[in-house]
């Protein structure tokens, strides 16, 4: 049907009818429907506090895989006779990153790559699976945690904190590396949720762990023998970086309560 043309003389204009234009607005609200739906889902499964539960969720799991399988009964049991050389060094390097996620001590698996390594290759496989670790942890921290935990930075000593790691990542992170005092994953964490970036941080970390691992490799090497001047000057050098970090700490605590 037509509509009368206008009084200008204008063209006529095509009116559908009622029944069809309201299939129209029922198959395009059908469509869109679902869409906003799917939208607003995946806005809440990507928003900020989502992915921060995510990131406990994985941490707890993890930890729960440790607690079940005991990866310290390596120092009592030993290596997997299936796996020697090149081969178990890898599997060794890439355990011991996941570990460390999961909140396991570095020094008792600094302690275990010597005994089962050697000093030598045991310090390798350590670095290694230390920068490994350090990277997932960062990367995982980045990712699910920044933008949830990045606000609740209100306290003077968090915000002092930050803003060393943020301004001075690669100095700080050092000196966390060097000097034990903060645990390996409090200070992953940090540096994730602060601006940091990823080289400074995975260079300061494989730098800064040498001497530490280092001497943990040997101590672990050299266990059978306490009395050896090897195991001595090991346990020397663990005992020296701590003493000195806590020295340093006391000296510089005016900075982080922002004096």
């Amino acid at each position: 049907m037509l509509d009368a043309t206008t009084r200008s003389g204008g063209t006529a204009t095509a009116v559908p009818p009622a029944p069809v234009a309201e299939l129209f607005l029922a198959a395009e609200f059908a469509v869109s429907t679902p869409t906003g739906l799917a939208a607003r889902c995946t806005r809440v499964l990507l928003s900020p506090w989502s992915r921060l539960s995510l990131l406990l969720v994985l941490l707890a799991a993890a930890a729960a895989s440790v607690l079940l399988f005991e990866p310290q009964r390596l120092l009592s049991d030993g290596w997997p006779p299936q796996l020697s050389g090149a081969a178990a060094a890898v599997v060794f390097a890439v355990a011991y990153g996941l570990c460390t996620v999961a909140f396991v001590p570095r020094p008792l698996l600094n302690l275990g790559a010597g005994a089962l390594f050697g000093s030598q290759l045991g310090l390798g496989t350590a670095l290694a699976g230390t920068v490994l670790g350090a990277g997932v942890a960062f990367g995982l921290g980045r990712i699910l945690g920044q933008d949830a935990l990045r606000p609740l930075l209100r306290g003077r000593w968090l915000k002092a904190a930050d803003g060393q790691l943020s301004r001075h990542g690669f100095r700080t992170m050092m000196m966390a590396r060097l000097f034990p005092g903060v645990p390996f994953w409090a200070a992953n964490y940090c540096a994730a949720v602060s601006r940091m970036g990823w080289l400074p941080f995975l260079l300061a970390t494989a730098l800064g762990s040498i001497p530490n691992t280092a001497a943990y490799a040997v101590a672990g090497a050299r266990a059978s023998a306490p009395t050896s001047p090897a195991f001595l000057i090991a346990m020397g050098f663990i005992a020296l970086p701590a003493l000195v970090g806590a020295v340093v700490a006391w000296r510089k605590r005016h900075h982080l309560r922002g004096d």
